[in-house]
């Protein structure tokens, strides 16, 4: 899906959909960060400013709040470097990002020559505590795509106003630390608040991508903490019912959604010894029956394959008929339950064979619980493996 170039940072629109795109917080630090340092070469703050993104677009953006404090004599050192601050406010577009309305602000100061640039967390912005992130344990979560972003334009800065480029920038979020509650990211070990990130600068509404990142590196962060057993849950009562059968951390917790694909795709390359998914009947009837994506607006509970599955499992081809009628997987497996048909299981082993078949052979032991929607265990199938 292409992105119409805005240079305006905003009024953009997702080709195809009507929905406008935003803009990362990496891409929100890229700007503040160029304006700040231009102001402290220069005296001036660009405004807007204009970034490039690493696809080519050329978004504009306002500045919020600007502060140029220029250099001071420090008693017996000489002067002090000085410092310019310059803020923008996220813009998500039409995505339900919680980050949107963000205040993100980057303040730059000078550095002797050969210094580079040195990245900062300030207020807002979180401290890797745990491996298994793009970043090692104490460095401020600021990720490597805005950080190189930042670089480059440092540089064209630096190249334009002939200066040598070494610069500390600390990027902060008002309020960073309080929506950094409603992220993965006290899961993931960044702590104190938000992450800075971003890989193409650009907010897809309603995109899987990031979701499916975030599966990736909760991973990631399992194995790297040692973990062996890891759940895949498409919800939070799924893994109330997770800890309460198996007793796991939440670092071992994976927020699947309805990506149960995006979770085997990526544990096939990158195994644990056990797999449990966890999530409602439903939903995981439509992975017994073979789909990957478990959204209701791409997959569809399949009444007439849980009705073969029911008469497999020993149902009257007068009940197979009543679940193939059902008007919803609950009504069907309600009527299984009243005849003793056990429907949960038979779904909950489907399930499980259906994930050893996209894993391949790695070597994963698979077991699947199915619940309803107050968390009752309704189907649970053995673990099994390769």
């Amino acid at each position: 899906m292409t992105v119409s170039e805005a240079k305006g940072g905003r009024g953009a629109q997702l080709k195809h959909t009507g929905l406008r795109p935003g803009w990362t917080t990496g891409a929100c630090a890229t700007a503040a960060t160029t304006a700040a340092y231009t102001a402290l070469l220069t005296g001036d703050f660009p405004d807007p400013v204009t970034i490039t993104l690493p696809r080519g677009q050329t978004p504009a953006f306002a500045l919020a709040a600007e502060e140029l404090a220029p250099a001071q004599p420090a008693a017996g050192r000489g002067a002090a470097a000085g410092h310019a601050m310059a803020a923008v406010v996220k813009d998500a577009g039409d995505d339900p990002d919680v980050t949107h309305g963000a205040l993100v602000r980057s303040t730059v100061r000078l550095l002797p020559p050969g210094s580079g640039v040195v990245f900062r967390a300030g207020e807002g912005v979180g401290t890797i505590t745990r491996p298994g992130l793009p970043l090692p344990v104490g460095e401020p979560a600021i990720n490597p795509v805005p950080r190189q972003m930042m670089r480059d334009h440092v540089a064209l800065v630096a190249e334009r106003h002939g200066a040598p480029g070494d610069v500390e920038i600390t990027i902060s979020v008002d309020h960073g630390a309080e929506i950094a509650r409603s992220t993965w990211n006290p899961r993931l070990g960044i702590l104190g608040g938000l992450s800075i990130l971003g890989t193409t600068g650009i907010v897809v509404p309603y995109s899987c991508s990031a979701w499916i990142d975030s599966i990736r590196r909760g991973v990631d962060v399992a194995r790297a903490a040692g973990r062996t057993h890891v759940a895949g849950c498409t919800g939070s009562t799924s893994e109330k019912t997770v800890v309460a059968e198996h007793g796991l951390p939440e670092d071992a917790l994976l927020d699947m959604g309805d990506f149960a694909g995006a979770v085997l795709k990526y544990v096939r390359r990158h195994p644990v010894d056990r797999l449990t998914i966890c999530g409602g009947f439903a939903k995981l009837s439509k992975l017994a029956a073979g789909h990957l994506d478990l959204h209701s607006a791409r997959s569809q509970v399949d009444k007439p394959f849980l009705a073969e599955l029911a008469r497999r499992g020993g149902a009257s081809e007068a009940l197979a008929a009543e679940v193939a009628d059902a008007n919803t997987g609950l009504a069907a497996l309600q009527l299984c339950t009243a005849a003793g048909v056990r429907l949960g299981d038979l779904v909950a082993a489907r399930a499980r064979d259906e994930a050893l078949s996209v894993l391949r052979g790695a070597p994963v032991t698979v077991d699947v619980i199915c619940i309803d929607r107050a968390g009752n265990v309704v189907g649970r199938s053995e673990p099994a493996g390769p």
